[in-house]
């Protein structure tokens, strides 16, 4: 039985969460069925691209995306098909490109000069970041949804079946593992865990957050951040899908049909909650915390206090990817390649750009005013802000 309801829910999420994402509380479809028409606004802020560069692969989308990541200048990106860049940030000349014969999802883990990637088949590569080279290979039980979470001595790999493992950095030999009963149903996708001195943290698709003694795989503390509700399965859904953010010793971290809250790194004592439904990473600054509903709808709320201080519903069904704080903005993409930048202060839109006809899914880099963008048909952008 659990294996037909795994087929069937495969079947509906072809792209991340499909169809999924725009589905009521109680699993009706929106009333509004096509995406909000872009409304006009005055340009506040200018857009310059400063350069573009197609060497990654079209990729279909799974869990928001193929996360990049940036560290000392260099962008490392992949895609579906295997291959795995490195690019200057500041040219967009390729350094290295390394094809690996496995599909990959999830992201790029990056920890020192160790890069990671894994994919649908469960396989785990571990690659000389300065140079491409592969340093080791290892397998997971099942598929790899989320970009591992990598430091100098362990690379955590966090699979869809509800296992996370610990590998040894410097040969992938496994460690430990820690393991949760997952529901009978779930959505195709897993939240990135996240390393923080010696503790990691994931979320699962129980709707729990749980921190571990990342040397040993113990339990230090877990938090219910989302209750079940409902009678059928659709309705009782509550993954915890996209990224937490840790700032000032707070964890922030969303579930789907459930909530988002603040949680105590030391303690997981729960400082806030309200009621939210998202796959997707939140985002943060000027002291809030960013999130894009299920319906696109896109939120700010008080980082102290859970209190919503504006909320901006004109991109609803639009297929947004990850919000990104740049500077004072908050950048969102759409399916249909378009780029918004809002205030943090009340939502407004302060500029647009068209990125590519292919849509984007993957989170976005920030850095300064310079914005790195993954699109779907491989392409990878920069652009400045000012």
């Amino acid at each position: 039985m659990r294996n037909l309801l795994c087929l069937f829910l495969a079947s509906l999420l072809v792209s991340g969460c499909g169809p999924l994402k725009n589905l009521g509380s109680s699993g009706n479809a929106s009333e509004k069925t096509g995406p909000a028409a872009l409304v006009a606004f005055e340009q506040e802020v200018n857009i310059t691209k400063l350069w573009s560069t197609n060497t990654l692969g079209e990729y279909t989308s799974i869990n928001g995306g193929i996360r990049p990541v940036l560290a000392a200048g260099v962008i490392y990106a992949a895609d579906s098909g295997g291959n795995v860049v490195a690019v200057d940030a500041g040219t967009g000349k390729q350094i290295w490109k390394k094809s690996l014969d496995s599909p990959l999802a999830g992201g790029v883990g990056l920890g020192g000069n160790l890069l990671v990637v894994a994919g649908t088949d469960g396989d785990v590569f571990a690659l000389e970041a300065e140079t491409g080279e592969q340093r080791w290979s290892a397998r997971v039980t099942s598929e790899v949804l989320a970009a591992p979470a990598v430091n100098n001595a362990v690379v955590v790999v966090q699979s869809h079946d509800g296992k996370l493992v610990g590998l040894q950095a410097s040969n992938g030999e496994r460690r430990w593992q820690y393991e949760i009963d997952s529901p009978i149903l779930t959505l195709r996708g897993t939240s990135p865990p996240i390393l923080s001195d010696d503790m990691l943290i994931a979320g699962f698709a129980n709707g729990k957050i749980v921190a571990l003694a990342a040397d040993s795989g113990s339990l230090l503390w877990e938090n219910r951040l989302a209750i079940p509700q409902g009678r059928t399965e659709l309705e009782r859904l509550i993954d915890i899908d996209g990224r937490a953010v840790l700032v000032d010793e707070v964890v922030y971290a969303s579930s789907y049909q459930g909530r988002v809250g603040a949680i105590a790194k030391a303690t997981g004592r729960g400082i806030w909650y309200q009621d939210s439904s998202s796959v997707h990473d939140l985002a943060y600054g000027l002291g809030q915390v960013y999130s894009v509903q299920k319906d696109d709808e896109v939120r700010a709320i008080r980082g102290n206090s859970g209190q919503t201080l504006w909320s901006n519903d004109q991109l609803r069904l639009r297929k947004l990817n990850s919000p990104v704080t740049i500077e004072a903005n908050l950048a969102v993409a759409d399916a249909e390649g378009y780029l918004h930048l809002l205030s943090q202060t009340d939502g407004r839109f302060v500029a647009r750009v068209k990125v590519d006809g292919d849509g984007v899914t993957a989170p976005m880099i920030a850095d300064g005013q310079k914005l790195y963008v993954q699109d779907n048909g491989g392409g990878l952008t920069a652009y400045q802000f000012d």
